[in-house]
């Protein structure tokens, strides 16, 4: 069929916003071409909040026909974290049939070059855009995310990182050009003359497995780096959040055809309940890159098993905010308190360890000591969230069963600073949702260490005594270096302190925050400027998103000829 959108079409519509990503990407300044307000949806194509929820309502108890080949069954069961059933169905595909008709559109997405595989990913783009109403209810009914942030992580930021990672990917595969004339002088003889070709050539078929939490956030960077190094791309998600990424699929198998390549070259994998076929699907000959989101057990497993691919793994980390010493006292706790609480710690960037020596803190209003510290926090906490209204729209509902089970146990392991309370949703009875736990541990007790050095995701976390300074920056050091980390947070008037920190992330290539008391939250990063992750420590082997992300996902393949 002939294609409905021209490359001209394409990158008259779409040059300028690469341009934007790349100037961007270059100079780490703030920029993002997808408006965080959902009043800034409704013109030009996009629906406004009406008609995403209208669509929403819309696809519920119904089948996502995607027009994939070897679809067996029809597969669902999704049941939202607010207590509502999806009752969407979704292809089950036999992947025999499945990947090679994946591999087969690839050879023309490959001639077609860099600069048409971006501006066709940004035609994506653009149209997840302008259905941002829609997927912020899906993300919110898949990932338990309050209605704001659903539409804003879900929507405008994961598209920036999805944009972020084609600029990458273009910036790569541009480095070498694509034709060279080698001219090699022989003294009186002739010159020995080639004329190179030189072409980017992807890997094969890319696997994105995605995760319950973060399906649209955490699957689009590697998605869109895959895709736009020419790369085919099987979308696994998470059992309990399929919808959001099969409406992705769709709308990227939408666009492919009208531009005119393989519809195939992006296809969804869901699986029947239980049955758990990430670890076929990643040994699969076939799969050349994976890009994974969840636990370390699968994620190290897919490092170990998955040797024919590149595996781009974020896993779980200890994240540690040091407390030395403040001149914003109540600027840090209001800080903190809004870090700890936000999607009731269900990030994988949510500070979990906060280290205060147990002779106090020096703050603007005079010492503080520890127990005070970790009282004022759990009172900021309390404050935050005392209003039912306000403490729903924070802290969203609880994922699953075993974050709330997490939640349950911590008051046992140690002295309760600040107490987990239910709070009501009277829009979502059957929505669990929960105030963040505090618990009191003594960095000097083994018995303490076994908490406060493993990974407790949700709304948990520890005030650690230390010794003093010294102590609470050796115990960082060794948290990142055994453990790994996301996210490093640290609150110092010393500036001896401040350097011994900041020397510790450098070294075991932790991300820093340094005296955060604004609006910018150490579980918070912004496309084109911060990076997510170093891919320097356990907690996740690449960073969103840097050259390292894009590069291998693709070769380059030289021709040369005789002039």
């Amino acid at each position: 069929m002939a294609a409905e959108l021209t490359t001209h079409e394409l990158i008259a519509r779409h040059r300028p916003t690469l341009d934007q990503a790349l100037e961007a990407i270059r100079t780490r300044a703030y920029w993002s071409p997808h408006p965080e307000h959902p009043k800034a949806y409704g013109e030009h194509g996009s629906l406004d909040a009406a008609a995403g929820k209208a669509a929403f309502d819309a696809l519920l108890g119904t089948r996502l026909d995607l027009g994939q080949p070897g679809t067996d069954d029809w597969v669902g069961g999704e049941i939202s974290p607010y207590g509502i059933e999806l009752g969407v169905t979704y292809p089950h595909a036999d992947i025999d049939v499945l990947l090679p008709a994946m591999k087969a559109g690839q050879g023309a997405w490959r001639d077609a070059g860099a600069e048409i595989r971006a501006v066709v990913c940004l035609e994506i783009l653009k149209r997840i855009s302008d259905r941002a109403h829609e997927f912020a209810h899906a993300v919110m009914h898949t990932s338990g995310q309050a209605f704001m942030m659903a539409f804003q992580a879900g929507g405008p930021h994961a598209q920036d990182r999805g944009l972020e990672a084609v600029a990458y990917a273009y910036v790569e595969q541009v480095r070498t050009p694509e034709t060279a004339e080698w001219t090699k002088p022989q003294g009186k003889r002739d010159p020995l003359v080639l004329t190179k070709n030189f072409t980017p050539v992807p890997r094969g078929v890319a696997l994105v497995i995605g995760c319950n939490t973060f399906p649209t956030w955490n699957g689009y960077p590697g998605l869109f780096a895959s895709l736009a190094t020419g790369n085919a791309v099987l979308v696994k998600p998470h059992p309990r959040a399929v919808l959001p990424l099969a409406l992705t699929v769709k709308i990227a198998r939408e666009v492919l055809t009208e531009a005119g390549f393989d519809a195939n070259l992006v296809a969804l994998a869901a699986e029947r309940q239980g049955e758990g076929i990430a670890k076929t699907l990643a040994t699969r000959p076939e799969i050349r890159i994976i890009d994974y989101t969840g636990s370390t057990a699968f994620g190290d497993w897919l490092e170990a098993n998955a040797r024919q691919a590149q595996v781009y793994t974020e896993k779980a980390g200890v994240n540690t905010v040091l407390v030395e010493s403040t001149g914003n006292y109540k600027g840090m706790l209001s800080n903190l308190a809004f870090s700890l609480s936000l999607y009731s710690g269900q990030m994988c960037t949510t500070p979990q360890n906060l280290l205060i020596p147990r002779a106090g803190i020096r703050t603007d209003e005079g010492p503080k000591s520890f127990d005070e510290v970790a009282a004022d926090l759990a009172k900021a906490v309390e404050g935050l969230l005392g209003d039912d209204a306000r403490a729903n729209a924070l802290l969203g509902a609880i994922v699953n069963p075993d974050v709330k089970a997490r939640l349950e146990a911590a008051a046992a392991l140690g002295e309760v600073a600040l107490a987990s309370r239910e709070v009501a949703n009277p829009d979502f009875p059957g929505a669990v949702v929960r105030t963040p736990v505090i618990v009191k541990l003594d960095g000097a007790k083994p018995d303490d260490e076994a908490a406060y050095m493993s990974e407790c995701f949700g709304p948990v976390s520890f005030a650690v005594a230390v010794d003093s300074a010294a102590d609470a920056v050796e115990l960082l050091r060794r948290t990142i270096r055994d453990k790994g980390a996301m996210t490093v947070g640290a609150y110092t008037t010393d500036e001896e302190v401040e350097r011994a920190v900041q020397e510790v992330c450098l070294e075991e290539a932790a991300q820093l925050s340094l005296n955060l008391i604004g609006g910018v939250y150490v579980n918070q990063t912004a496309a084109f400027s911060d990076f997510h992750g170093s891919g320097g420590n356990p907690a996740a082997n690449a960073a969103l998103c840097d050259g390292a992300f894009v590069a291998n996902r693709f070769r380059v393949v030289e021709v040369r000829r005789e002039a």
